[in-house]
């Protein structure tokens, strides 16, 4: 029998006996104290709650840091180097490239689609030359570290659809996050911390840029234990963490224990095994209450660590800091760690913008890079960097020498991968002269979910749950591997 089918059967079975008797729900909270205690490789391991059976096969890496660029930052500036466009300034894109694609409605309406070229300069880095942007000095120094795909492309064409589509798989919401996938199959790796955190960083003190949604990192249709814990930039990093004015950490676990009894009589009459996780909920956030103030106390970090993610590194909330804290976490067993930053959605003034942005990340991103491979950390490590789409060649607004803006375009863009079992040193795809069209080796945003999940030891189409009559997957029905970029 399929493992997965058999562990959704043996939930049925769970629920089906929890409607006769208490003794299944007094289980799963001595489990909770002693989380070897009801081990049976025939349903979820108590000690890590991942699948039985998984990972498939021997993984590379054992947890993801996920840098997301929230509002698609444009590959033709950072990554995807054209000079030859200096001879096409403000002239039309020609119509065979467009070939009818689509256009938002943000240029839809325009007259023109005069070309902007980059005014960055680029210089080759590493030793296969790839070539990066004056803006990102910094990440040119690990190039040798990363593989750089310049060829990722996606349908969505708008952010909030683009997003929900490479964070879930579809474009529809509803569906399991990433981390909420790997949580589900591979579970923890460590009993104080969930396996799934998520850090927002700020831009000059605020977000701004497009919204993010709590779906991004939810569980979807799997069980709520699954869904990302995001920490607040400001205040107490958890709501509610904290115990009020007059609540000892006595009172704290008497009250959880009476509740915890409350709970065990719920199941006993109902059987729903969402019960179940509302008790382990509670008791993870009762060991968070130690684990959080541990972790984002970060004085015990040299300076030398401090001085190389830069100035921002004492900023909580800044992307600097949420960088630091991504490796703490990956030290302390977190399986996903998801860093976003939003304010790359450059319509107009991209010039000026993309270099606030590169310099807020440019820096930090190298640093947890070499952080990690200084730690040999960086072996089993899955480091991937980028957005939900790319940025047109063509203008938005006015164009000058100087300045310009671009529309979203998700027929190419660039994204990074580092570290577990990704192949350092890769240039891997090729776009059109006018970084329009993919011209050698297509990467679609399956593909890369396929390949992060290979990465752990994970086979993207057995990865499955039952919902609804059919199975679902990250992967939906696509997917393939991008062999070329693994070590």
């Amino acid at each position: 029998m399929n493992l997965f089918r058999e562990s959704e059967l043996i939930e049925t079975r769970r629920h089906f006996f929890g409607r006769a008797a208490g003794g299944i729900g007094t289980a799963a909270l001595a489990s909770l104290v002693n989380p070897n205690l009801f081990a049976d490789s025939s349903a979820e391991s108590p000690a890590t709650g991942g699948l039985p059976g998984l990972p498939h096969f021997a993984p590379k890496a054992k947890r993801v840091i996920y840098l997301f660029m929230s509002g698609a930052p444009s590959q033709l500036d950072m990554w995807d180097y054209k000079p030859q466009l200096m001879e096409w300034f403000d002239k039309d894109l020609p119509d065979s490239v467009r070939n009818g694609q689509r256009f938002t409605t943000m240029t839809s309406g325009q007259k023109r689609f005069p070309i902007a070229p980059s005014i960055f300069k680029f210089h080759p880095a590493g030793s296969n030359g790839t070539y990066v942007s004056e803006a990102l000095p910094h990440t040119a120094g690990i190039v040798d570290d990363i593989a750089v795909i310049k060829t990722i492309n996606t349908e969505a064409i708008n952010h909030d659809p683009a997003i929900t589509y490479i964070q879930t798989g579809s474009q529809i919401p509803g569906r399991p996050s990433t981390g909420a996938w790997m949580s589900y199959g591979l579970g923890s790796l460590n009993h104080n911390w969930p396996t799934f955190m998520v850090l927002h960083s700020t831009v000059n003190g605020g977000f701004g840029g497009q919204a993010l949604y709590a779906r991004l990192w939810g569980s979807g249709f799997l069980s709520t234990r699954h869904q990302g814990v995001s920490l607040r930039s400001t205040g107490d990093p958890v709501l509610y963490l904290s115990n009020p004015n007059g609540m000892t950490a006595k009172m704290r676990r008497r009250m959880l224990d009476e509740l915890a009894k409350l709970n065990r009589e719920r199941y006993a009459e109902v059987g729903d095994p969402e019960i179940q996780s509302r008790i382990a909920q509670y008791e993870m956030a009762y060991r968070m209450q130690t684990s959080v103030p541990e972790l984002t106390d970060i004085s015990d970090e040299s300076e030398s660590t401090l001085k190389m993610y830069g100035d921002e590194v004492k900023k909580p909330g800044t992307f600097a800091a949420n960088c630091l804290l991504a490796r703490r976490m990956a030290e302390r067993g977190v399986r996903f760690t998801h860093v976003f930053i939003r304010q790359w959605d450059q319509h107009g003034n991209l010039p000026r913008d993309i270099r606030r942005q590169c310099g807020i990340i440019d820096q930090p991103c190298a640093a947890l890079i070499n952080d990690l491979k200084q730690r040999g950390m960086l072996d089993d490590t899955l480091v991937i960097w980028g957005g939900e789409f790319g940025r047109t060649v063509y203008c938005q607004g006015g164009l000058t020498k100087n300045n310009y803006g671009r529309d979203h375009h998700p027929r190419c863009y660039t994204k990074w991968m580092a570290g577990g079992g990704i192949k350092g040193g890769v240039d891997y795809g090729k776009t059109d002269d006018f970084s329009y069209n993919v011209v050698e080796n297509p990467v679609h945003i399956h593909d890369l979910n396929a390949t992060i999940l290979h990465c752990l030891g994970v086979d993207h189409e057995r990865l499955t749950y039952k919902h609804q009559g059919r199975d679902f997957r990250l992967t939906d029905v696509h997917g393939k591997i991008v062999q070329e970029v693994l070590a």
